[in-house]
């Protein structure tokens, strides 16, 4: 069945999903690289995302792989796909990733400015969502076609999704770096309430990888 699913999504051992003062120069906040060192070097990495080759295996290249695997749609928060507030100035901005996005299939983006849909290389599509989380999940299962659906961030989208029940898997990856400030996952949110258990985990050089799912 296909599942509502949150995956490879990093925080920092203070728990924290993305560092402060995101920026043109700091998408993810300053520091906030650091939370996936554990993912540039792998293979998955540079094939999906860098648009190379080589990298390495291994656990967390298998967790990596794993992340793309079945998923039939993506929904994203608007500072996933770039840094502009407010009313859309112009279309020149196309999102962080350049003319080939990692996603591969259509990808919602929450937004309270409607844009018209951006198809871009390689099968991504941006189709910007003005009704909030509800609707862009609907639209985003009738494009999945009985694929999972991911929730790809920022920490905002993901809390949102979390504290409405919609959230059926995740996998959180630990890593072994310190924030200070930020963006709190976690804060106040009771997942144990939600039925979340973890039922897999596994210890790298670079991560601990813990997958939790309702039960």
């Amino acid at each position: 069945m296909a599942k509502v699913v949150v995956r490879a999504f990093a925080l920092s051992v203070d728990g924290f999903g993305a560092g402060p003062r995101q920026s043109l120069e700091d998408p993810l906040g300053v520091g906030g690289t650091t939370l996936h060192q554990w993912f540039y070097p792998t293979r998955t990495f540079q094939e999906m995302v860098a648009g190379g080759e080589g990298g390495s295996g291994g656990v967390d290249d298998d967790y990596a792989r794993r992340s793309f695997e079945n998923v039939g749609a993506w929904i994203l928060g608007r500072n996933m796909f770039g840094p502009v507030r407010g009313p859309w100035p112009d279309e020149a901005w196309k999102g962080w990733w350049g003319d080939n996005p990692p996603y591969h299939v259509p990808t919602f983006v929450l937004t309270h400015h409607a844009r018209a849909a951006i198809p871009m290389q390689g099968g991504t599509t941006f189709h910007f969502v003005t009704g909030g989380i509800h609707e862009a999940l609907q639209r985003a299962r009738e494009a999945a076609r009985g694929a999972d659906v991911r929730i790809g961030g920022g920490v905002s989208t993901v809390r949102q999704y979390l504290q409405a029940g919609l959230v059926d898997e995740m996998h959180l990856v630990l890593s072994p770096t310190v924030l200070g400030q930020g963006e709190a996952l976690l804060a106040g949110i009771d997942l144990a309430a939600l039925g979340f258990r973890c039922t897999e985990h596994a210890g790298t050089p670079h991560a601990m990888h813990v997958v939790m799912k309702k039960v």
